[in-house]
This record gives structure tokens, sequence and C-alpha cells, in this order.
């Protein structure tokens, strides 16, 4: 959605900080706000001028006509407004056909001025540029300005003067207005240009001789430009139409949609309504929409929206269980369905998407059972067999009625059905599974030679690509009339592997002699090879950091596929169009700011460049060539039929209904010869008519299908085409969006350009226009393919069209990762891992999700107690690791670790070098003790040997007591580590044995020398073995296989990298040169020959 209208006082803030002119713009900033929780007071000390001037008021909520509806309050005083608003504010008014409250007004000053003062002005966008519209006579009874102004068309980088506006546009104004009026006009242009507008009225403009005043205006921005006029922008709110509530849902689902690649929307039209959509599409959520309209059930339709682009689950479950809370709140005493629709993908993941909204009916399961709600899914695309599959079990499961169709229902079907216009089958029939395409129908195995061996260095033959024509000097390079053939070569532009994996495979199945990728573009790397499959073996295909390389080194691309993204795909498109080379570029980007793709078209124009896009999902030419991800999966290829060329070309603005046009077709026709989406964007690059010529002059194409939709004129071209017999073939067409007419406020829908500025833009004027023309169209997009098969059938009747015969494509192996994920293969797992699991939409620690984690405030410790030992440890267990964390982070730099670490940073070594260094010394005499420890203490406390007889053995033994004995402290001088730890555990465990057992070992070692203290890794080792054996969660096995396996020296070796790092950072922060350990510290003891 681009264009967005904004609310007059957002408009007026935009001009008076940003116009610039030398005429004298009066009142700037001289406007203030009024709802129902306006506090005068503050009002009046915040715009002092309220109490001193005569005011107007109106209200500013995308009204139009606000005088002759009554709604404005002129010359008044501060408490003639305040008497005014009461009988306005929060006052329920009609306004056409929507009924709304006034919630918002603007209060101004009051400007005095005659009739003859008044004028009327206009900018808005169209195709071929934009349009300056000027009378000399404003106000409310301004009339029919489209008939009485004078017009200015600026093309597309064109600029306007203050001569092009006094000659063309102020010939009825006073000559001593003229040069006020042309540098105010040319200066209002300036910052519509510079803030992205696409709407700018002012009505009326008063020009005095004390200058000019801005009394009412009404202004749309090209939302779609954020990202370059935030800065002048600021934080813009979009207010909803006149009639309908901003829902803070709604908001939700904007931010949602703000903060994704993928797109969602919603417009919530009557809360209290029964019949709820969830569609995948812009297109297809426009004619689910229609279809519900057309049996009856506008006044019970609830929302408008859609999710497209491959939303994640996480994304999908967000807006499901957005909807589910709505469709919730209220119970409908006929109950309420739900409709999960949608056309058949073409790369999103439907079982992806689905497992995030069956996620979202568990949680609502309730809810929707009370409020008897009958839910109803159609959908197709890559996966959909799985995702139908776990939509019906969740039926199953809950007990919610869930009926569930794929592509071999119509996609609009399952509308009748939940409205009660049609039987619910009680068994649909299944399509065959998508792994079904590795199966040669034919029984043969072998392909032919010519098309499987032949080298990719051997010459090609000759394109059948119809070259631009010559065009004479100073006009436009004329385009090509075929852009594709089974020769065309393309550069991507993008590191979209998939989506080339996807063009190499319907190559092959097409038996093309060599791939139609010669090349991809990524600046963001060096230039290299790229690996991809060419039907059972593998190839390398270059990857160019710069596209003039790219072009220099494949002189026979002709085409550019364009995965740009909305900032990068203008720049990206202008220089791709600097080389003579190229003939057609596709734009698959959603999102260009308006400005740029216009001009992208004129440089197109002018260069006899075809663009395809933006927003597209691109085109297919079965047997051919296919642009990006368009036609979905091979086995939708294979449904489809688009592996060879059948007799029908069509064109779409979606990408989504794109691919259901060709399950349509397929299913009525012999198959598409070639078909378009030109993108749902305002602006297409190419237009209807430009492809519906192509296929007019393409001999292999002998019937032309159109899906057209509400907003813009282009479809009136065909009309036109029909009426003067350039089109003759039969053109069966069909505009959708007739639901827009009875709406009682304006949806903008899911394209930007599917939104109807005036009557002839509707989608029910422009199929009435085509019906009259001579086009076949049908009743509704129901009966759309009915209407293409009698065209088809009538072709083949008069022998226009002779089927051919059907020869099987040859076999193309899946991906090992697209067969795992339909879970048709298995393979033994290189790795196991028990502990965490970051795949999903969010990281999981042994099975708790990290929000969970953050929620129950676990710590550090409590993640160590997940990711160590697979357990949700007590509050205490975990303080405990903590402080064992902190109490071993460091010893000062004398110890052994931090002595190596300290010399590796002084001698120049990265902290991971430094670190490693230090932690190589950690082992049974430096910190490694904790295992040793806790092994020997438990070994002797379990056999139940005596401390005295323990401290015997050992020393008949000759062995150490790990964990006993210090350097330093004594019993005498206590390392108060240690007492702090043994007063936590004394406090907190259940059971201290080992310890106790340990701490009298303590006294018989102590009596005899007094540093053999229990030191703090004795300690840590004895008592963690008491943590583990009392705290619940481990048998005693399993708590003896953790010491075993050395999970308590690691406590020392996470707190101890602590210190490490400190002292390396300590070193590098004092910039301390290299180490050389001094002489007078080193004992020389060389044997006394060497010596001599």
């Amino acid at each position: 959605m681009s264009a967005k209208a904004i609310s007059e006082q957002t408009g007026k803030e935009f001009l008076f900080k940003h116009i610039c002119t030398s005429v004298a713009v009066q009142n700037r900033f001289h406007y203030a706000s009024v709802t129902a929780e306006t506090d005068w007071a503050s009002l009046t000390q915040e715009h002092p001028w309220l109490l001193t001037e005569r005011l107007v008021v109106k209200p500013d909520q995308l009204i139009k006509r606000r005088g002759k509806l009554g709604l404005v309050g002129l010359n008044l005083d501060l408490s003639g407004v305040q008497e005014w608003l009461k009988s306005h504010l929060m006052r329920e008014t009609t306004v056409g056909k929507a009924k709304g409250v006034l919630k918002k007004f603007l209060i101004e000053p009051f400007v005095p001025h005659k009739q003859e003062e008044e004028f009327y002005v206009c900018v808005y966008a169209m195709r071929e540029g934009d349009h300056v519209l000027f009378h000399h006579e404003g106000g409310v009874e301004v009339g029919d300005v489209d008939s009485k102004a004078q017009r200015l068309l600026v093309a597309v980088d064109d600029k306007l003067t203050e001569d092009h506006v006094a000659k063309q546009l102020l010939a009825h104004v006073h000559d001593e207005k003229k040069a006020i009026l042309a540098n105010f006009i040319v200066s209002l242009f300036n910052l519509y240009e510079d803030l992205y507008f696409t709407y700018l009225e002012i009505n009326p403009l008063v020009v005095t001789q004390n200058g000019v005043y801005i009394l009412d205006m009404a202004a749309k921005i090209d939302a779609t430009a954020d990202y370059i006029c935030q800065a002048k922008w600021g934080d813009v709110e979009f207010p909803p139409p006149f009639g309908r509530e901003a829902y803070p849902e709604e908001a939700y689902i904007a931010d949602l949609d703000a903060k994704s690649g993928a797109s969602l929307k919603l417009t919530i039209l009557n809360p209290r309504g029964r019949i709820w959509t969830m569609v995948a599409g812009g297109g297809a959520s426009v004619v689910y929409s229609d279809t519900i309209c057309d049996l009856g059930g506008v006044d019970e339709l609830a929302n408008y929206g859609e999710y497209s682009g491959a939303p994640s689950e996480q994304q999908t479950y967000d807006y499901a269980k957005t909807i589910l809370s709505l469709m919730t709140r209220e119970k409908h005493p006929q109950g309420k369905v739900l409709i999960i629709g949608g056309s058949i993908a073409n790369f999103t993941n439907v079982a992806a998407t689905f497992k995030g909204i069956v996620r979202a009916i568990k949680d609502y399961q309730g809810p929707l059972k009370e409020n008897e709600v009958t839910i109803f899914v159609r959908r197709g695309g890559p996966n959909y067999q799985e995702g139908l599959r776990v939509m019906g079990e969740v039926g199953k499961t809950t007990g919610i009625p869930i009926h569930v169709f794929g592509t071999e229902t119509h996609m609009t079907a399952i509308v009748g059905m939940a409205l009660g216009h049609k039987p619910i089958p009680n068994q649909p029939p299944m399509d065959a599974h998508t792994a079904n395409f590795l199966l040669n129908s034919s029984n043969n195995v072998m392909t032919p030679a010519t098309t499987r061996t032949a080298s990719f260095s051997e010459p090609r033959r000759s394109n059948d690509v119809a070259p631009a024509k010559k065009s004479k000097a100073g006009l436009p390079a004329a385009k090509a009339t075929t852009l594709f053939s089974r020769h065309t070569k393309a550069v991507v532009w993008g590191m979209q592997t998939r989506a080339v994996q996807g063009m190499l495979d319907f190559d092959y199945v097409c038996s093309r002699d060599e791939p139609s990728v010669a090349a991809m573009v990524y600046p963001f790397t060096g230039d290299h090879m790229q690996k991809f499959y060419w039907g059972h073996k593998e190839i390398l295909l270059p990857v160019y950091k710069s596209m003039a390389d790219a072009m220099k080194k494949h002189p026979e691309v002709d085409v550019l596929i364009s995965f740009a993204s909305l900032r990068s795909a203008f720049d990206s498109t202008m220089e791709t169009m600097q080389h003579p080379q190229i003939h057609t570029i596709a734009i698959i980007a959603e999102g260009i700011p308006e400005a740029q793709t216009r001009r992208l078209i004129k440089t197109a124009d002018e260069n006899g460049v075809t663009i395809i896009g933006p927003a597209t999902v691109g085109g297919i030419k079965p047997g051919c060539f296919k642009i990006g991800n368009t036609g979905g999966m091979l086995d939708n290829i294979l449904a489809s039929k688009l592996y060879r060329p059948g007799s029908v070309g069509y064109v779409s603005r979606s990408g989504g209904m794109s691919n259901e046009l060709n399950n349509i077709i397929s299913r009525t026709t012999d198959g598409v010869y070639e078909g378009v989406a030109i993108g749902g964007d305002r602006y297409p690059g190419s237009t209807f008519i430009d492809h519906v010529l192509r296929y007019q002059d393409t001999p292999g194409i002998q019937m032309i299908v159109v899906l057209g939709e509400i907003g813009g004129t282009e479809e009136y071209n065909i009309c036109q085409g029909i009426k003067e017999g350039r089109i003759t073939k039969p053109v069966v067409c069909w505009c959708i969006g007739t639901c827009a007419t009875m709406f009682a406020s304006e949806v903008q829908f899911g394209h930007a350009g599917a939104c109807a500025n005036q009557a002839s833009e509707t989608a029910v004027a422009k199929n009435q226009a085509l019906r009259d023309a001579g086009a076949y169209v049908p009743k509704s997009f129901d009966e759309l393919g009915e209407v293409i098969r009698t065209v088809y059938d009538e072709l083949v009747a008069s022998g226009t069209i002779v089927p051919a015969q059907e020869v099987p494509p040859p076999t193309v192996p899946m991906d090992y990762s697209w067969a795992r994920e339909l879970g048709l293969i298995r393979k033994p797992a290189s790795f196991m891992t028990s502990i965490c699991d970051e795949r999903g939409q969010e990281l999981i620690y042994a099975g708790m999700p990290i929000t969970e984690v953050f929620k129950e405030e676990m710590g550090l410790g409590g993640v160590l107690g997940l990711l160590w030992f697979q357990r949700r440890l007590p509050r205490y267990a975990c303080q405990f690791i903590e402080m064992c964390l902190m109490v071993t982070a460091d010893h000062g730099p004398a110890v052994s670790g931090a002595h190596n670490t300290i010399v590796c940073a002084r001698a120049g070594k990265d902290l991971i070098s430094s670190l490693t260094s230090g932690l190589l010394t950690i082992g049974d005499r430096f910190g490694g003790a904790l295992d040793a420890a806790a092994k020997q203490f438990s070994k002797a406390f379990d056999s139940g040997m005596l401390p005295m007889e323990f401290v015997n053995k050992m020393k008949k033994d000759g062995k150490l007591i790990m964990g006993i004995g210090h350097r330093v402290k004594s019993i005498n001088n206590p390392d108060m580590r240690v007492q702090i730890l043994k007063d936590f555990v004394k406090q907190h465990f259940p059971s201290t044995q080992l310890l106790d057992y340990a701490l009298d070992v303590e006294k018989i070692t102590t009596s005899k020398k007094p540093n053999l203290i229990l030191n703090v890794d004795g300690f840590i080792g004895v008592a963690f073995v008491d943590l583990l054996r009392t705290c619940g969660g481990f048998t005693r096995d399993e708590a003896d296989e953790f010491v075993e396996i050395g999970a308590l020296n690691g406590i020392f070796v996470l707190g101890r990298s602590m210190g490490f790092i400190g002292h390396y950072l300590d070193q590098k922060r004092l910039k301390q040169g290299l180490y050389r350990h001094p002489w007078d510290d080193i004992s020389y003891v060389l044997p006394e020959h060497m010596s001599m």
C-alpha cells in the first residue's frame, strides 16, 4: 500500500516546515488539534492565539466537502468554538455511505478575504508524470475541477518553471497576483516531489496583499518512501478512512509487517461479523472478498487481510492468533466461519505457514468451540499436502469442524460451502503427492542424448527472440514482441540460489539444451563460482561482484532477473539499462517508491527495454523460460503442464493468482503458451495492453486471458484495442475487486494499485466496459474457468486450435533438503544433540524456549543447569553455581593459568590464543582438582571408609588427596571463598553428607600441617556431589555419571575464563610490551664439564 492519506494537520506541518518559497506563507503552524480528552487550559497556554483571534473549526478525519456537509464552524471566538463542538464532537454523522463518529477537530485562525482571492490548486501523480491543476475560482463551490481547471503535465524527470505555470495555468488570474502564484505553485511542486507526495490539494488557496493562506488541504504520501524521507517526515500516523475505526490489532499487524520481509495486512470491517478470512496472497485476498460479497455476505464480512511473501511459522502464528482473538470475542447466533484460503503459492512453504495457524487454533480451541466456528481451508503450493494434512489432523484432535481442500477444488468453492450455497463433499479427491514428479510416467528412464549430453560450450542455436526494432532517430527504441525463447540467457541479481535452482530444473524438464541462467551478480561478495544441479549432475555458475563484469563476459545475456531489495532495486536496474544487450528486466521487489518506478519506466521506454514488475513473481513461457520462482515447484510445473506450450496467453497483476491461472488454464484448455504477472504496484513497468498486443502478434497464442483489478484505467486500453480491431483474438477478462463498491468506507486492498480513486477505476465499471467492448467476461471469478473452457472449446471446434499429443517430460531428481522436508527419505545423522535446538522460531535450551528462560528469571545458573545437566535445577542450586563461578573467577596474576595468559597477551597474541594458553594449564595440579576430589572423596565415603582410614590409605599408596592443601591459606588464615560457600551450602542444601566427610578429613590433615585445608576446588567438588545426589533431579547413577565425565571441572574452567579474559584486557589496556623473564630469577645448573 504505497499512497496513503495523511491528516490535514500532518500535511500542513510538512508544508510549513519544508516549503522553500519567496512568497509569504501566513499563519505558519497556527493550528490546534482537539479531541474529547483535550485540556482547554493547556491548549490555550500552548497556543495563546486561540484567545485573541477569530477562529475556524473543522473535523480532521479524511472527510471530503466538509463545508457542504455543514461541518465547518466559521468566524468564531474560542467560546463559540467550544459551543460549536458540543453539537459535533463525539457525534455520529453520515458522509456518503459511511457512518462514523467525529473525534478529532482542527482549529485555525479565521482569514477574512474576498471570493476573488480564493484559488484552487492540486498536484497528483500519474504514470506519465505529475499533473498540476489550477482554477482561478476556489472554495466550497468549486464544482467539477477536472473539467474546469487549467492543467499542466510535468513529465517524469522534467522540472516545473514559473514561466510554464504563468503561461499554461494562470491565464485567468490578475497580473498583480501571477508572480506570487507562479512562485508558490513551483515551490509547492518542489515540496511535493521532495517529500514524495502522490496527491496534494489546496482548496481554497487564499492570496491577499499579505501573502498566501493555506485554508483547506488534502494529501497523500508514498508510504514506501519512508526509508528516504524519515528524517523529514518523522513518525507519520496514517488515519483510517472516515467510517472505520482504528483498531490496535490493525496497528499490531502493521508493525509486524514493517519488521518482516513478508507481507501482513489486516483491515477490520465489522468486528461483530460472522465471516472471517485468513487469505494468503494480495490478489487472492481480493478474490475471496469479492466472492463473499457476491454470495450476499457483505454485511457479515468481518475483515479484509492477507499474508504472503513466505512468512515464517512464528509470523503466521502471530497473524492467526490476532484473527482468532478478534473473532472469538463476541458470539453470533448463527455461529461463525473462518475461511483460510489462498491461490497456489509460488515459493511459500505451505506446511510451514500452516504450522503457525495450527498452533494458533490449538491455543484458541476453547473459544473457537464456544463460538461455534467452522473452518474451511483451500490451498496449494510447495508442500501443500503436508499443510492440509496437519490442518485436517488438528480438526480431528480438537473437535473443531475443519474442511480441507487442495488444488483439485476451485479456489473460491469453499466460500459457497461456508455460506451454505454449496454442499460440502465428504471426501474430496486429492491430487498426487508432491514427490510424484520423481516418477517417469512413460516408463522410459532415458532422455534424448542431444538434450542431456551436449556440451554447454557447443555453438548455440539461433535465438528466436524477436529483437527490438531499430527506431528512427530521436524516437524511443521499439520493444521486442517475443521476450523469451528456448535459448534465452539471463543474469540473476542477488544470491537467490533456490530460485536459480528452480529455473534450472524447469529448463531441464523442458529439455532445453543448456541452462537459462548464465551468471549471478552479488556485490557483497567477491567473484566466485556457485554450485547448482543440472538434472543429475552438478554444474558451476559464475557469480560476479559487478554488473559490468557480468555483461562483458556474457554478451549472450538479454534478460535481467532482479531480486535486489526495495532500497537497491532502483540503482541496480538503472545501471543495468546502461547495457544495450538487455531487452527484458524482471523486478521482484515490492515497496519501491512510485517516483523511482516512474523513472525506471521512462528510461526503459527510451531504451526499448520491457520491465516486468516491480512487486511481481515474474512470468513463465512453458517449454522455454521461467522467471525466478514463477510457477512454483516442479510438482506444480508438471501438474499445470508448464513444461510444454499450450495455446493461451495470460496476463495478471498478482503473482499468486498467476499460478492459480496456470492451474485453471491447464484444467480447461491445452495449457499456457506464455503468462506474465505485471505486479501489484500502481505503475507496473509494463501494462496489460503491452502484453496483450504481444500475444495478439504471437502466432502460437490463440486466445488471451486477462485478470484485471480494481484501480487504474489500463483495462480500458484493452477495450479500445478490441473496438479498433487491433485485438482480434478472443479475450477472456475479469477484474477483481468488485466488492469495493459494496463497502461503506474505502478499503485499500493488498496491492498498492488496488484502490479506485474514481468511479471509472472500479472493477464493476471495468468489467462492464470490457463486456460492452466484446471481451468474454464471466459473472464472477467462480465462473472464470468455465468461460475459458467455453471459448477454448469453440476454437477447437472451429479448427483454430489443434491440440497436440502429450509428450511426457524427463524426470528431475528431487533435492535432498526438500525430500527430507517432505519426509520421503531418512539418513543417519552425523551428530546428535539433546541440549539445544535453534531450528525453530525460538532458541530452545533443553526443551525450554529462551523467552521462558528470561520470564522465569533463571539466571546464569539456571541456564547452566539446562545446558549441562538437562534439568531445571532448584533456585538454591542455581545460586550455588553462580557463587562457584564468582569465587573461581580469578586468583591473581601469579597462578600458572593467569601467568600464561599474560605472557601470551604481551607477546601480541589475540584474545582466543591468550585464553587458550591459560586454560591449557588447568589440570590436577592447578584448578582441575574438582573432579578428582569429588571422585576420591565419593569413593571413600561410599565404601564406608572412615576419614582416618582414608587419610592413612592415601599416605600408604603415596597419593595426594585432591582438594586438600593450599600454598598460602591455612587453618589459621582461612580462605574466605570456602567460608562463603560453606555458609550457603549449610543453610540451603537438604543434605551435606559428603561435605561433612571432607571436613572431617580436613581436621585430620590440618592437625599434621596447618595449610592442608579443604581448598576451594575440593569444597566445590564435594559440595557439588551433595547437590547432584540430594536436589531431587538426578538418580544416583546419573549423579555419578556427571562426576565421571568431567562436569565439575567445567565449573572451574568457565569461572576462571572470566579472570583470564580480564588479565588479557588488562595487559592490552596497560599497553604492556613483550615479556622476557629476568636472568636473576633463573637458576642455571648446567653440567660442570659444559660450563668449563
